[in-house]
């Protein structure tokens, strides 16, 4: 029986000269288990980050997709420290906390933008943050990559092409 249970994010992902935070809610439950962002294979996250840096993407290990995003100026994490979550879904989320986003910016002033990986990461940032988070940073809502189909249903492709917001902040990109 799956039921509510308490749940933690995992640590920050961040090289010392990010340009772009990339903010989730909270991972989904084989992300967890496996305490790798976006390993459900449906995720489309990798694909897409892969496509705006111009490289094609052949299934490379966990640590090779984390040295990309070093290397890229991308960090990566969620808004979300813990919740009360039944399944995977980011609906079934409740009494969430929120991640210490501040103390990582401040840690990382060369960060100029956080993108927010679907609705619920940007609610809960809002919720939590937006009053707070100096006004020189980009806040930049983007379509979930995730397998979760939604409302407004979106090919690879043109989740790639709305994802291109951020290529200006992710350093060494090729065009597409």
């Amino acid at each position: 029986m799956d039921i509510n249970k308490q749940i933690y994010s995992m640590p920050e992902i961040v090289g010392n000269d990010a340009h772009i935070l990339v903010l989730g809610s909270m991972p989904g439950g084989v992300s967890l288990a496996q305490q790798q962002y976006y390993a459900n294979p449906r995720n489309q996250f990798w694909m897409i980050v892969y496509a705006l840096i111009g490289k094609t993407y052949e299934n490379p290990s966990y640590a090779e997709k984390i040295d990309v995003l070093k290397k890229h100026h991308i960090a990566l994490w969620d808004s979300i420290h813990y919740c009360v979550r039944k399944g995977s879904l980011d609906s079934a989320i409740k009494d969430e906390e929120p991640n210490d986003i501040l103390s990582l910016l401040s840690a990382h002033p060369g960060i100029q933008a956080i993108a927010f990986n679907g609705s619920k990461s940007f609610a809960v940032f809002k919720k939590h943050f937006k009053l707070t988070v100096p006004p020189d940073i980009a806040l930049i809502k983007m379509p979930s990559t995730s397998p979760t189909p939604s409302r407004y249903p979106k090919t690879l492709e043109q989740k790639i092409e709305d994802w291109s917001k951020i290529k200006k902040y992710i350093g060494h990109y090729q065009s597409l």
